[in-house]
């Protein structure tokens, strides 16, 4: 699937919605390892960009996203609308990290 084709928007300048698919998601529940844990803890001490912490939430959003465009292409669609994310901590150090949005076939 095209990823010029996935926005946070309702509809794609230039593209004609002409089906939609329903919900297309894709959802990551990841732990900090306890190294992870520690060279954050170490990080927050100086202050600034907590650099691991950082890097661990960017890896997990990325892997929600093409969980959420697989799903997507799997209903058929060939764009998505409306892409979000959503995290919750389910206890500490375990996160849920949730991307949604609408699958729908463009022209």
């Amino acid at each position: 699937m095209d990823h010029t084709n996935t926005t946070t928007a309702f509809e794609i300048p230039g593209k004609k919605i002409v089906k939609s698919l329903g919900l297309a998601k894709g959802i990551i529940v990841r732990s900090r390892s306890i190294i992870g844990s520690i060279g954050g803890s170490l990080q927050t001490i100086f202050g600034g960009n907590i650099t691991l912490f950082t890097e661990l939430c960017e890896k997990t959003r990325e892997e929600a996203y093409d969980l959420m465009m697989a799903h997507a292409q799997e209903k058929g669609a060939n764009a998505v609308i409306g892409m979000r994310y959503d995290t919750t901590e389910l206890m500490q150090g375990v996160t849920e990290v949730l991307c949604y949005g609408t699958a729908v076939v463009v022209e």
